[in-house]
């Protein structure tokens, strides 16, 4: 599973990455974690708004996102 962090680095951006981080240690998944910083690539991936969070180049979730909701969004979509 490859969870993406799409953002320019900005603060809110390195949070997100922080909370999924957390979220995929403590549900003891398998996944690597990549920083999509290219706004050109932010685009194509659907972002309007980051940070967002794309699962598998699937965008799932824009805006600051809490661990407890992104272990949600995971659990989901490790049970596919």
């Amino acid at each position: 599973m490859k969870v993406q962090i799409l953002g320019t680095g900005c603060a809110k951006c390195r949070t997100l990455a922080a909370n999924a981080e957390t979220a995929i240690q403590e549900l003891g998944l398998d996944a690597e974690i990549e920083k999509v910083e290219q706004i050109a690539d932010i685009a194509r991936m659907g972002a309007m708004m980051t940070p967002a969070l794309a699962i598998d180049g699937q965008l799932r979730s824009t805006g600051l996102i809490p661990v407890a909701q992104i272990k949600e969004i995971l659990e989901v979509d490790v049970g596919k």
